[in-house]
Formats: C-alpha cells, sequence, structure tokens
C-alpha cells in the first residue's frame, strides 16, 4: 500500500474514531427513543406564536398564578411520556408550558448528535427563552423548571438567574460543578444509579457544593436500579420503571409545592 493510501486510512479511522467517541459520550442520551405511536389521550394542545417564537404543548389551569415549564430531552416536546408528565403537573394546579425549544429539528438517529448539540445548545435556550419567561411573569405567574437530560442543563442555565422561583433536574446532561456554584433558587437533582452523564459521584459533588451555600435550599436523591432517562423515557410495560418513574414525578411536584406554591 502506498504512502498516500496509508494517510487516507489513518484519517478515515481518526475520523470514525472521533466521531464513535462523541456518541458515546452521549450514548444514554440516545437510547430508548419515544414511540410516537403512543400518542392520544392529551389533555393539553399545541400553541404556536409563543413570545420568543416558540410553540408548546400547553396543559393544566391557565389560571393559576403558578406556570411550570418543562424543558425536554434531545427528542423534543411530542415525547407522549412527557406529554403525561405534563398533564399530571397540570392535574395538581399548575399552568404547564412544553415549549419546542428545537423548532421541529428534534434528534434522531439519522444525525450525527454532536453536530446536532452545536445548533441546539440548551445555554443559547435558556437566553431565548426570556420573551416566554417575562410574558409568563407579566400574566402574574411564579415560575418553575422542570428539566430532563438535555432540559436539565436548561434548567440549570435558568436557576442561575432571577427569572424563576425553583428548578428540578432529572437525570440532566451537560452539568458542571461550576455550574451548581452559581445557582440562586431551591434546586433538585434527580439522578440514576446508572447514569453516564451525571454520574452518582457527580451528583455527590455537587451536594458537596450546595451544602457550603447556606442560603440555597436543596434536595438531592439517587434512584437504584435505573439508568439516564428513567424519569421520561421509560419503557411503559415495565412496571418497575413506571413505578420509578412516578416516583420521580411526585418529588417534582412536592419540590414545587414546597417553593412554588
Amino acid at each position: 500500500m502506498g504512502s498516500a493510501a496509508v494517510l487516507l486510512v489513518c484519517c478515515v479511522s481518526a475520523a470514525l474514531a472521533v466521531a464513535a467517541a462523541a456518541t458515546g459520550q452521549h450514548s444514554q442520551c440516545l437510547q430508548n427513543p419515544p414511540d410516537l405511536s403512543l400518542r392520544g389521550g392529551e389533555a393539553g394542545k399545541v400553541v404556536s406564536d409563543l413570545p420568543g417564537g416558540f410553540r408548546a404543548y400547553v396543559t393544566g389551569a391557565d389560571g393559576s398564578s403558578h406556570a411550570v415549564l418543562l424543558a425536554s430531552d434531545v427528542f423534543g416536546f411530542e415525547a407522549p411520556t412527557l406529554r403525561k408528565i405534563a398533564d399530571k403537573v397540570g392535574e395538581a394546579g399548575y399552568f404547564v408550558v412544553v415549549p419546542d425549544f428545537f423548532h421541529g429539528d428534534f434528534y434522531d438517529t439519522t444525525k450525527n448528535i454532536s453536530e446536532w448539540m452545536k445548533s441546539h445548545s440548551p445555554v443559547q435556550a435558556a437566553k431565548d427563552s426570556k420573551p416566554l419567561i417575562a410574558a409568563l411573569k407579566k400574566e402574574g405567574k411564579s415560575i418553575g423548571i422542570g428539566g430532563y437530560c438535555w432540559g436539565g442543563k436548561f434548567g440549570m442555565e435558568m436557576a442561575k438567574t432571577n427569572d424563576v422561583k425553583v428548578v428540578s433536574m432529572s437525570h440532566p446532561a451537560k452539568v458542571t460543578v461550576d455550574d451548581i456554584k452559581e445557582v440562586k433558587c431551591p434546586i433538585e437533582i434527580l439522578g440514576a444509579e446508572d447514569d453516564s452523564s451525571t454520574p452518582p459521584k457527580l451528583v455527590y459533588q455537587f451536594v458537596g457544593v450546595l451544602r457550603q451555600r447556606k442560603r440555597i435550599h436543596y434536595y438531592a436523591k439517587i434512584f437504584p436500579g435505573v439508568a439516564h432517562g428513567f424519569a421520561c423515557r421509560y419503557n411503559t410495560t415495565d412496571p418497575f420503571a413506571v413505578k420509578t418513574a412516578e416516583q420521580a414525578l411526585a418529588y417534582m411536584l412536592d419540590w414545587f409545592n414546597k417553593y412554588l406554591k
């Protein structure tokens, strides 16, 4: 084999290795994508042209003075289990908004996750959501954030502002110890025993930082026997998975009831 051919093979191999490593970093985030065929029986509706240019699934008590914004994982706001969660939060007395932060460009397996993330940053989404947050506050609503995976990072960014009253993150991705140092509101972290994005030892580091911040109320829990995605992207035919997801929802609602109502 000539030197040029060897160089080409080496370059291709290196590129494939980089791509595989990038996918590996997000592998759990991409497992068990939502089955859209399970849609149906939703209590809410999709509303377009919200402030900030978003459409969103909206449910719950429109006249409530307490709003919960749920931020999805990379698969977006159409996921049936996420909408069921939203409906249950609405049944608890909240006005619930689940924005389409991806403007229809949800992640799917045809896309390179690293490239997709470059144009779908949760940090940028937090900035883009300011008009929506401002509109809710103008209506006299106090705001809580519930975030899953990608949405956990969105929630973290919002927790650094004075715009929201409380944040709950379930199996967040891309959250760092430095992020935790900037939290300004009560924060809840619901982690999984098996989570490569935010492993238990990282959650313990978060707790270590929060313990030093005497004025910030916090709660953290590691759910045993489950993996990243357990709270919103669970197997609906697995009783243990369903029960654990229901427990996570109950913890989130308790947190909102304590600090948002």
